[in-house]
């Protein structure tokens, strides 16, 4: 008894320095990634510059490019790639699918389509800064959709999936409409914001999407006990204690919640739900409060080195950054599909 105790603590400590190792070097990775992003664009800039700069200090010029321009758009990329991925983690262990993430499962097409309705057909007097509202909305009301028509008797996670698919296709559907019998300046907003974009960022957009953030992954720490008896299968986690339907149901909704606002501010920035948590998952474990804050990490080194290259590999033009996330998530997308091709 005493040598199956001990072996427990051995393993037990092995995965706590497994996780902090993991987290130093991918924090080490992102802090990289945003000096990068400060000092590398049409205009360099020296690292011990953009320090100067950070603090006002400097050339006028430099102050006015890091504090900004590069600061909040790297800050954006940063919290769209950590809530999409915290989104993905989410449901992929409430869904227990590895191929679960908001953009495959409808999330990500009803906040499109209420963007893109916004964009298409509200009056021009109504002002551009209610975007997010109808992104978030669109997403909300997918996902109320995809519940209700899954539930019977409670909602099997094979079948949400299976549901959520449809509706994705469904959604896509409906925004392709609207694109094509819209005008040609709101089908041009419509395609950028679609393509997936952090370009303008300002700091106004962070504020708008860090409470999100803040208010959401704190709700969350809450219920990662709960997130860990979902991946043991209902029957044990009923038999356990748990409240699966109305547990799933709050979770659920807090993977809407982070992939609305994210996608209400850097637009459709594909797969990085889906890759982010395979990564971290790999890293440290399914364990839910290990793999969420490597997610985190991860999917904000995604969107914030992808935004990186897209701003300087093709000079003077500014690419969007989901062009990137998506050639490199297609792909995944169909690794992942071969590699559980004779899971049942």
């Amino acid at each position: 008894m005493k040598q199956s105790v001990a072996g427990a603590g051995r393993i037990t400590r092995r995965f706590h320095v497994k996780t902090l190792r993991a987290a130093l070097l991918l924090g080490a990775a992102a802090i990289l990634v945003l000096i990068a992003n400060l000092a590398f664009g049409e205009q360099v800039i020296k690292p011990a510059d953009v320090w100067g700069a950070l603090f006002g200090k400097g050339n006028p010029d430099h102050v006015l490019i890091v504090q900004s321009l590069r600061a909040p758009r790297v800050i954006v990329a940063f919290l769209v790639g950590a809530s999409l991925a915290v989104a993905g983690a989410i449901l992929q262990s409430v869904i227990r699918n590895p191929l679960a993430a908001p953009d495959v499962v409808g999330i990500t097409g009803g906040a499109s389509v209420g963007a893109v309705a916004f964009i298409t057909y509200m009056p021009s007097a109504v002002s551009i800064h209610f975007l997010p509202f109808a992104a978030i909305l669109g997403a909300f009301g997918a996902a109320l959709l995809i519940y209700f028509i899954a539930w019977k008797n409670g909602v099997n996670p094979f079948r949400l999936v299976l549901v959520g698919i449809g509706i994705a296709s469904l959604l896509s559907a409906i925004t392709t409409f609207m694109l094509v019998f819209s005008p040609a300046y709101s089908a041009s907003s419509s395609y950028i914001w679609l393509t997936g974009t952090v370009y303008g960022s300002t700091w106004s957009y962070v504020w708008n999407l860090l409470p999100w953030s803040i208010v959401l992954l704190g709700i969350l720490y809450f219920y990662t006990r709960q997130m860990n008896m979902q991946l043991l299968g209902d029957e044990l986690a009923i038999g356990l204690g748990s409240q699966v339907q109305r547990h799933r149901f709050i979770l659920i909704l807090i993977s809407v919640g982070l992939a609305g606002s994210a996608v209400s501010i850097g637009g459709v920035i594909g797969f990085v739900g889906l890759i982010a948590p395979h990564a971290a998952r790999r890293m440290v474990g399914p364990m839910v409060s290990r793999l969420i804050p490597i997610s985190a990490l991860f999917g904000g080194i995604i969107v914030a080195l992808a935004d990186l290259i897209a701003r300087t590999a093709f000079l003077p033009l500014d690419i969007p950054v989901g062009v990137f996330t998506s050639g490199i998530g297609a792909p995944f997308f169909i690794y992942l599909l071969y590699r559980t091709r004779n899971n049942r």
